[in-house]
């Protein structure tokens, strides 16, 4: 696969279960996914990180012969997916995690982001020195629902900068929309302190979605069934 930008790579060590693209929040290198990439490779998802630049995730996940072909966006990420995705985009599904609702909203702190320590130290390591790009509006609820693809948006229940409730409102017309809430969780959905637990739903999604129907479960919860004579 060949593309004008280069992407940060995590591989998987064996056979190669689905392709991700990952596109960057404002402001954000790819360093910052690092962890993400490394977790998601382990299960088998060959994951690319891209900064700030859609459409040569686009492109280079079009390129991809290991499906299924997953879109990823985050922050202002999250809506520059969703308009490619709109637009038609050579993709099999897409996942959006904090997604912005006021476009015009300054980059949030830290603390805003992220309550996880760890992830802290990485944002003061990895913040990008270029001017900060601006952020897409949402596409209108009606170009939402012509979306062909299934959707997981992940988002922090806590989340001040964008808050889950208005999410929801505004994804309200996503056709196969599925939505994922870490609880007490802030803006960084992929990278907050829940982020074993959302790396863990994400493939179990990816999974589902391996097997032709996102909805459809592979594992469920059973009641226990009380032994007699315990």
């Amino acid at each position: 696969m060949t593309t004008t930008s280069s992407p940060a790579l995590w591989a998987p060590p064996a056979r190669i279960r689905g392709t991700l693209a990952v596109v960057t929040g404002r402001g954000e290198r790819a360093g910052v996914y690092e962890r993400f990439g490394r977790r998601l490779s382990a299960d088998g998802y060959l994951v690319a990180v891209f900064e700030e630049d859609v459409e040569a995730a686009s492109a280079w996940l079009a390129q991809s012969t290991d499906g299924p072909r997953v879109l990823v966006g985050s922050d202002a990420g999250a809506s520059a997916v969703l308009h490619v995705v709109v637009q038609g985009a050579a993709v099999d599904a897409a996942v959006i995690a904090g997604t912005l609702v006021d476009a015009e909203l300054d980059l949030p702190a830290d603390e805003q982001r992220t309550a996880c320590p760890l992830h802290l130290g990485v944002l003061a390591g990895e913040a990008s020195a270029a001017p900060l790009s601006a952020a897409e509006p949402l596409p209108a609820p009606a170009d939402l629902a012509a979306i062909e693809v299934p959707v997981l948006a992940i988002h922090g229940g806590a989340d001040s900068v964008s808050p889950l409730a208005q999410v929801i409102t505004a994804l309200r017309t996503v056709p196969d929309l599925e939505i994922v809430e870490t609880v007490d969780g802030l803006h960084d959905a992929l990278n907050d302190q829940s982020h074993r637990s959302v790396a863990a739903s994400l493939v179990l999604w990816l999974e589902r979605l391996r097997s032709g129907d996102a909805r459809a479960p592979i594992v469920r919860a059973r009641e226990s069934v009380a032994v007699v004579g315990a």
